[in-house]
């Protein structure tokens, strides 16, 4: 009896200790992206960077998260779950101090892709970790997971630039400070690396042969046309903005506005989402704000108000974090969607942004860009309504 109570006690303690685990390493998963944005004019000019590779700069993230979350699964097996998370974390760390410390632009380029290769892991892996250690609150731990990750993500964006006055106008303090946010996350996976799980293969799930499931294609489109969107948001928003008389100060605000909506959001969507065994009425919810948000804008008048719409329809974002845990039935298979879903979805996901460059220049005005949009949301719904039904990729 005594025995049993020491193990359930274990038990419990390594449960506390993973769930404040994948806070803090959610809070970081953004942090490489989002802090470097703010004082992207600073870096440039202080490195000497091209056009070209500041273009490569913004770029390297959907790249970084297809390439090295493809890879995760197979690292997970072979290096177990927790010990892959705690490298990911180092990773994320070394790669931020690294590049606040250079005077390269090609070194600065190098660094960022060893911090993003850290990020990219901790997207696949968390939904693996949440499917394992918390079965039964699943939808519970990605509400925690995906609310953390809005809160860093908005935090970088956010005090960024302050940190940057405080320092003087050193933007190398103002990027540099964020690896120290991963060393701390690090901590609880220090502790955890020898508590890790069993690892075993599922079969069905290898790439491959996700790459012939039409669920795992739904939840790749899904989640590529919701990030897709994300993307296009975030880089051409502020432009829209002062294209209708808005200042830069307004804008920012704005966008500043439309990316804390995700921290509520992300507090209710996952925890609704896993109490409906269906999620296609989500789906069509966040299709329809996308709809109506979007043809706010076009008529160029209050397009603050059409902006928080839009800010509710990216509940597709959280909604396609839960739907990785919710269509696995073990947390093997959690990992390869994961994987495949999200890689797939940010290669999708990253020729948004220039698409709408494109169109944008050569229409010189909105009409064709939200075009694009429309038809990204059409192909949301559609893969929506395929992925939301209630089926498990083992199943096929």
């Amino acid at each position: 009896m005594t025995a049993v109570v020491v193990r359930r006690g274990r038990s419990g303690s390594v449960a506390w200790l993973v769930g404040l685990g994948i806070v803090l390493a959610a809070l970081n998963l953004r942090t490489a992206v989002t802090s470097v944005g703010p004082v992207l004019d600073q870096v440039s000019a202080g490195l000497g960077m091209s056009g070209v590779a500041s273009g490569l700069l913004t770029t390297l993230p959907v790249l970084c998260f297809a390439l090295f979350g493809a890879m995760t699964p197979a690292l997970s097996h072979r290096v177990g779950e927790h010990r892959l998370l705690l490298t990911a974390l180092v990773l994320l760390g070394a790669g931020l101090l690294l590049r606040s410390a250079v005077q390269s632009s090609g070194v600065f380029l190098a660094a960022s892709v060893v911090a993003l290769s850290g990020g990219a892991i901790g997207n696949v892996l968390i939904p693996t970790l949440i499917k394992r250690h918390f079965p039964a609150r699943a939808g519970m731990m990605t509400t925690v997971y995906s609310t953390a990750m809005a809160v860093g993500t908005m935090l970088a964006a956010a005090a960024t630039v302050p940190i940057q006055r405080a320092a003087g106008g050193n933007w190398h303090v103002a990027l540099g400070v964020w690896a120290a946010l991963a060393a701390v996350s690090a901590i609880p996976w220090l502790a955890l690396v020898r508590s890790e799980p069993e690892r075993h293969r599922v079969r069905g799930t290898g790439l491959g042969e996700l790459a012939r499931s039409r669920l795992a294609w739904a939840i790749a489109a899904y989640f590529g046309t919701q990030s897709l969107i994300a993307y296009v948001m975030f880089g051409w928003l502020p432009q829209l903005l002062q294209d209708n008389g808005y200042t830069s100060g307004q804008a920012g605000t704005i966008l500043a506005v439309f990316t804390g909506l995700g921290i509520p959001i992300s507090m209710l969507v996952p925890a609704l989402a896993a109490r409906m065994a269906d999620q296609r009425l989500l789906v069509i919810g966040f299709g329809a704000a996308y709809v109506i948000g979007f043809a706010g804008l076009l008529t160029g008048h209050a397009l603050w108000a059409w902006t928080i719409v839009v800010g509710i329809g990216m509940g597709s974002f959280p909604l396609a974090l839960a739907m990785l845990a919710l269509r696995a039935r073990t947390a093997e298979a959690t990992a390869a969607l994961s994987a495949f879903g999200q890689s797939a979805g940010y290669l999708i996901a990253g020729a948004g942004p220039l698409a709408v460059g494109v169109l944008y220049e050569v229409s010189g005005g909105w009409t064709m860009p939200f075009a694009l949009l429309f038809a990204v949301v059409a192909a949301q719904m559609v893969a929506g309504w395929y992925a939301g039904a209630q089926r498990v990729i083992e199943d096929e």
